[in-house]
């Protein structure tokens, strides 16, 4: 059976197919086409919506990874739609090559990311698709197409960020820069200090982030500047703060939250009691990235830069009424916008606020909340997490909606690459499906 990283979404009885080539892709396609079966691509399985889900096929792309070739001189790496973020570091390193940023986390299928909308942090970083420089897809009838800025623009712009529904990705062709270290600073700040020094602190560093800890006034946050320094070996502290205390013990602690709701405010002012200055250097793709072994269900919205202070003041409102049972933090990051039409930062130069509940405890009244407050300030969800927006809603948020429609129109006509969900985002169906548990058949 089938499951997203949470357990939130499942498969129980859905075929799942892992070609172990190009070849073997293009027959399965065929064969799902004289079927007349849909078709969704996973990659790691790490989006919490139900982009995956469906009664017809699943393609994984676990088997399609690895670095095909690199151009150093030109900074161009060609790797297989489902690279493994963590894996495209070392391997990317041994040429003196790098990704410019990346995600929070790093277990995500290349495709998988990109094709989500998946960034990291910094004002003059955008999200990870903003990297591409060519993209290879097989269509609903094992055809390749091809994609770059000068080779079938449109389905370039339309095409990193897609949703997996034009095609299934091959290969992505990834523009990359020199490598670097960075020293990555945490500290601890006055929520509204923070926010009042964004502007500075967020001028004065590469990246910049904060989480903020419900029912209490602190922040932890998060700063990386590229160095010379040496790199820090693993030694017991950041061991402890890496696995130990934001893993294990946070772990644990949840298990306590959960099985008594009432202590989530004293958890989480406990939490922020343990936050210090700490700093640490590593290579860029091990510092970009923290292991994230708690499961948690997760809502994000993109907004306009000046309206995420607003929008969270308003969400710490909302949780002071102690209406959820919340000790999850909540994590606010900058983004650069750019041209790619589905992107949550077309644009405009973004802020997200990423809010979590840990698995199994109940969010839904709480993600519609916020949810209600994001999109008054002219927010975009990411694609990946959950929301219970679809076509008509989508359509006025996205300029360029109208031209993804068309191009998916041109590029899948018979709907192969669609399931009900992603006929529900697109406006497909009559009957919209609020988003909530999902599991197909």
């Amino acid at each position: 059976m089938w499951k997203n990283w949470s357990g939130y979404v499942a498969c129980p009885h859905t075929r799942v197919l892992t070609p172990g080539s190009v070849a073997e892709l293009g027959d399965a396609l065929r064969q799902a086409a004289r079927d007349e079966l849909p078709v969704r691509v996973v990659g790691a399985g790490h989006s919490f919506s139900p982009l995956v889900a469906t009664e017809g096929v699943i393609v994984s792309l676990d088997a399609l990874q690895g670095v095909i070739d690199i151009d150093a001189q030109a900074g161009i790496a060609r790797v297989r739609a489902g690279t493994r973020l963590w894996a495209l570091g070392e391997a990317l390193a041994a040429h003196g090559l790098a990704m410019e940023n990346l995600g929070d986390i790093n277990v995500q299928s290349i495709a998988g990311a990109t094709s989500t909308g998946t960034h990291g942090t910094g004002i003059t970083l955008g999200n990870i698709a903003t990297q591409i420089a060519a993209l290879k897809f097989l269509s609903a009838d094992g055809r390749e197409v091809s994609a770059s800025p000068t080779e079938d623009p449109h389905l370039f712009a339309g095409g990193r960020v897609a949703l997996g529904s034009l095609g299934v990705l091959t290969e992505i062709s990834l523009r990359l820069v020199p490598t670097f270290r960075l020293r990555l600073e945490r500290g601890k700040m006055d929520l509204e200090e923070c926010l009042a020094r964004a502007g500075e602190l967020v001028a004065r560093n590469r990246s910049f982030e904060f989480y903020w800890l419900p029912h209490t006034d602190s922040v932890l946050t998060k700063a990386w500047n590229v160095t010379d320094e040496a790199v820090d070996k693993m030694g017991w502290q950041r061991y402890l703060s890496d696995v130990i205390l934001e893993n294990t013990a946070f772990g644990a602690l949840c298990r306590v939250g959960k099985a008594m709701p009432s202590l989530c405010p004293a958890i989480s002012r406990f939490c922020a009691s343990l936050l210090s200055r700490s700093t640490q250097v590593d290579a860029s793709y091990s510092m970009l990235s923290t292991v994230r072994q708690v499961r948690f269900n997760e809502m994000e919205w993109s907004l306009p830069a000046e309206r995420g202070a607003d929008a969270l003041r308003e969400i710490r409102a909302l949780i002071a009424r102690r209406e959820f049972p919340l000790m999850f933090p909540l994590e606010y990051r900058w983004v650069r916008g750019d041209d790619i039409w589905l992107s949550p930062n077309y644009g405009r130069d973004s802020v997200h606020i990423s809010v979590h509940q840990y698995v199994g405890m109940p969010y839904e009244r709480y993600f519609d909340a916020v949810q209600a407050i994001c999109l008054n300030h002219g927010g975009r969800p990411h694609w990946g997490k959950v929301h219970t927006l679809a076509g008509p809603q989508l359509a006025r948020l996205y300029p360029r909606w109208d031209d993804f429609l068309a191009l998916r129109e041109r590029m899948d006509p018979s709907g192969r690459f669609l399931s009900p969900y992603l006929r529900t985002l697109f406006g497909l169906d009559a009957v919209e499906r609020p988003w909530r548990r999902h599991e197909t058949a």
